[in-house]
């Protein structure tokens, strides 16, 4: 009767437990992979030095960065919440546990003659050692279940130490990466320009404007130069351009947000510090604070287009220039450089928000319908 009590609920349990963790990732695989990713990054911040074109060396080392530390946020994520349910499962059945663990003591400090007899005499014996016989082996597997839930315990916490340990290094070599990348882009000079900015202009149409809307209509009118770039078709890439940020969509166009109010743009939570950049070849037409969107940098791919992001910290390269695709446009605000609390939900460490907008012969059109969107 004791065994049925036993074997009965804790097997069931143990069973679903382990039905649910072979269903996610492994939190051990996940966290080894995003250790050789940030490894690989951390070479390439050393060859980023001797490369030819060190501005995009150092763009790729960062997004190498930035992938890595999402990655290992994910693999201590899942080992908290692993070791989470299992410390659930041993508090919801403690009784069950604790009266396997004394079954258990009881058999291995009982000797083995003693286990066989039985006060009725002989046929009491029998019966008792065929049910002992038919009860052990299911015991038996309880326990081998217990210890490999404990020895699991055990190693979700080593891997935990050691992620963490790997994330701060890898935090420390991002933020070298965006310290160095900084300075090659100040040192940059071999980049075309189609126009020199004209200062008066520009700050007359920044104190006359109230909206975006109104910012970018006047800076369509503004002259852009004589020299003729060749720039890669924009319109031909419509629905494939990849998102300027690492995040994910937390508004659609249009989209209302808490307060009622509609915006003709995406908006995307970031994590601090994730690098920004062109999603297509295109002159920057305007870069610095406007209005209450932060710092804006916004370009232009062809013409009658332009590209607004909006709610920077640092903006790069200057009004006039023409950057490469996936060239560095900036980086969010906020301060990236220490793990946080990375066992909370994945959300909740995106803390900065992008805005993009994206007009057209000076209206707003979709941008999801040029962006491949990301489904996080």
């Amino acid at each position: 009767m004791w065994a049925s009590r036993i074997t009965g609920p804790v097997t069931g349990l143990f069973l679903a437990l382990a039905t649910h963790a072979t269903a996610q990732t492994d939190p051990s695989i996940t966290a080894r992979r995003a250790a050789q990713q940030l490894e690989a990054a951390s070479v390439a911040l050393q060859d980023a030095d001797g490369a030819r074109d060190r501005v995009s060396a150092l763009t790729q080392t960062i997004q190498a960065y930035e992938e890595g530390l999402g990655a290992m946020r994910q693999g201590l994520r899942q080992a908290a919440i692993r070791e989470q349910s299992i410390q659930l499962v041993f508090e919801a059945k403690r009784d069950e546990v604790s009266r396997l663990l004394g079954v258990l003591q009881t058999m291995q400090n009982s000797p083995a003659p003693l286990l066989l007899l039985h006060p009725s005499g002989p046929v009491g014996t029998a019966r008792s050692g065929m049910i002992l016989s038919s009860v052990t082996p299911a015991i038996q597997a309880e326990a081998e279940t217990l210890r490999a839930q404990l020895e699991e315990v055990a190693l979700l916490r080593e891997l935990q130490q050691n992620a963490t340990i790997t994330l701060e290094e890898g935090l420390a070599g991002v933020q070298i990466a965006r310290t160095e990348l900084s300075k090659a882009i100040s040192d940059r000079t071999d980049l075309p320009r189609r126009f020199t900015a004209d200062p008066e202009r520009m700050q007359a149409l920044l104190d006359g404007s109230e909206t975006l809307q109104g910012f970018a209509s006047g800076l369509s009118s503004l002259p852009e130069g004589s020299l003729e770039i060749d720039l890669p078709d924009f319109e031909a890439v419509k629905g494939a351009l990849a998102l300027p940020v690492s995040g994910t969509v937390l508004r659609q166009f249009n989209e209302p947000d808490a307060a009622g109010i509609r915006r003709p743009g995406l908006l995307l939570a970031t994590r601090p510090l994730s690098i920004v950049t062109a999603p297509w070849p295109a002159t920057i037409r305007y870069r610095g604070p406007l209005l209450d969107y932060g710092n804006v940098m916004i370009v232009e791919p062809h013409k009658d287009y332009l590209v607004v992001l909006a709610g920077l910290g640092t903006v790069y390269g200057e009004v006039g220039e023409v950057v490469s695709a996936d060239a560095p446009l900036g980086l969010m605000p906020g301060d990236g450089t220490t793990a946080g609390d990375v066992t909370t939900d994945a959300g909740v460490d995106r803390t900065e928000t992008l805005y993009i907008e994206l007009r057209h012969a000076q209206s707003p059109v979709d941008p999801s319908d040029w962006f491949t969107m990301n489904k996080d």
